[in-house]
């Protein structure tokens, strides 16, 4: 695994700091005189002893004590891998890339869209391992629709905890779901580790606009008081549940944001988060979600300034598209979705490999060819190197006007790594191209993705950690329904 990038290209801003300002004062407003509804009761009596407003389910909460609660998140944490040379340091100037979350359709080696399995979400387990710039297994890459939904998350767990030796992701969908996972990676890493240490995150969701509900909150409590990271995250649509404004849409995202995460340091001072967002935009024309577009990276940009105000670690979504499959609109939504993610310096960035149809189906085709366009923009931000600049400049003198740069002992040690060298698009000739079968990137990256798990080893698991894990799986799907949520 490439470890997390250090980026070593400057943050774009498209904001002055009057702008940065302006959209601070309109989300400090929102929460103080609008207010957000929290559809829990104990957290509505923690807002309420902390000196919150609240009426009914909606809390207004003054400024200075939101910013106090928000100031107690750290700005940089790492998160241990069961690998510790795989361990990630978040924010500050790291980024790290994750693969795509939540699918219940696939497509897989034949092409054809159907629902996931279990089988499936291995196989997307397995090249999260494999590949280099992927730094965590993620979780449910495609939902496994042939596991009880009441079971299912003990087995997205241990699929990501047994297939590879990153970082992976706890459920949220209920907070007993939550506190099963808390109790694996209590197995996993030891219980003198867990609830000192982040070894796994996770995502919770704002049902925008302004409504954080009791299942996002649940699990958001389990996870805060085991002190294991949260990436806080509206679910944002904009022109939908946010106005047809793109500051307006970053205010109101702003806004539910730091509302989570102060929430998190209501149930334990001090606990990681991320500040998140998924950020889509919302077809005036047939309400389908867009992704790719000028107005998308603009905020991207924004949201990025917000978070290195308030010095928290940020999450965004990287390499989203509406295509239906792996081609050309694909490519370029996802590539023009991503850079600016990067440019905007975001620390973790999610849905970097396999997502299409607006999240609905994971790809395994896109799922490779995104997992190398990763390697590809990692060495982008790793910026200019200048390690070598002086032998490069002593090869121009030897091979002077109208030579070639081929034969030079600079060119023969540094050829491999010179240059970034995409291995799944050709770049040979026609008639080249032709003779091997003129197959286009999605074959290729089949036949890659073919490849790399024939060559798939496990990575080493105690065997009495894996039987413990295994045993703990069984004993809670005795006491689970089959059926039901």
């Amino acid at each position: 695994m490439l470890p997390p990038l250090e980026r070593g290209i400057p943050v774009y801003e498209i904001l002055d700091g009057e702008g940065v300002e302006r959209l601070h004062e309109a989300s400090m407003r929102i929460l103080e005189e609008t207010g957000i509804a929290f559809q829990d009761g104990e957290a509505l009596a923690l807002w309420r002893a902390a000196g919150a407003r609240v009426e009914e389910t909606r809390v207004r909460i003054p400024r200075e004590l939101l910013l106090d609660l928000v100031a107690r998140a750290p700005a940089r944490f790492t998160i241990r891998a069961r690998n510790s040379a795989r361990s990630l340091a978040i924010g500050g100037e790291h980024t790290v890339f994750f693969p795509s979350y939540g699918s219940p359709f696939v497509r897989m080696f034949d092409g054809e869209r159907r629902y996931g399995t279990l089988e499936d979400l291995t196989v997307f387990h397995r090249l999260a391992h494999l590949s280099p710039a992927l730094h965590g297994t993620g979780a449910v890459t495609c939902e496994p629709v042939d596991v009880p939904v009441p079971r299912r998350h003990l087995h997205v767990t241990l699929s990501a905890i047994r297939h590879s030796d990153k970082v992976f992701m706890g459920p949220v969908t209920a907070p007993e779901r939550a506190e099963d996972a808390v109790r694996m990676a209590a197995i996993l890493f030891g219980e003198e580790v867990v609830g000192r240490q982040p070894v796994m995150v996770s995502l919770v969701n704002c049902n925008s606009p302004l409504v954080w509900d009791a299942t996002m909150l649940g699990a958001l409590k389990v996870y805060a008081r085991a002190g294991q990271p949260v990436i806080v995250s509206p679910f944002t649509m904009a022109g939908a549940n946010t106005p047809a404004s793109a500051p307006a849409t970053v205010a109101q995202l702003n806004a539910e944001a730091l509302a989570g995460i102060a929430f998190a340091q209501l149930c334990r001072p001090g606990c990681p988060m991320i500040y998140g967002n998924f950020l889509a935009a919302v077809s005036m024309k047939s309400g389908a979600p867009m992704a790719g577009t000028g107005e998308l990276a603009a905020m991207n940009l924004m949201i990025g300034q917000l978070a290195r105000r308030y010095g928290l670690p940020w999450r965004s979504s990287g390499m989203l598209t509406g295509s239906k499959i792996t081609d050309a609109q694909a490519g370029y939504e996802s590539a023009f979705n991503m850079l600016p993610i990067l440019l905007a310096g975001c620390n973790l960035v999610m849905h970097c490999a396999g997502w299409t149809e607006a999240g609905l189906t994971a790809s395994l085709a896109k799922f490779v060819l995104d997992a190398e366009q990763m390697a590809m923009l990692y060495r982008f931000g790793q910026g200019p190197r200048f390690a070598d600049f002086e032998e490069a400049m002593a090869a121009i003198a030897e091979v002077g006007p109208g030579g070639h740069f081929f034969g030079t002992a600079h060119t023969q040690a540094q050829f491999r790594a010179a240059f970034f060298m995409a291995e799944l698009f050709d770049n040979n000739s026609f008639e080249q191209w032709q003779a091997e079968g003129g197959r286009d990137a999605a074959a290729r990256a089949l036949e890659a993705a073919r490849s790399l798990l024939e060559d798939y080893e496990a990575p080493p698991l105690d065997p009495a950690v894996a039987e413990a894990l295994e045993a703990y799986v069984r004993k809670r799907e005795e006491r689970l329904p089959e059926s039901g949520e």
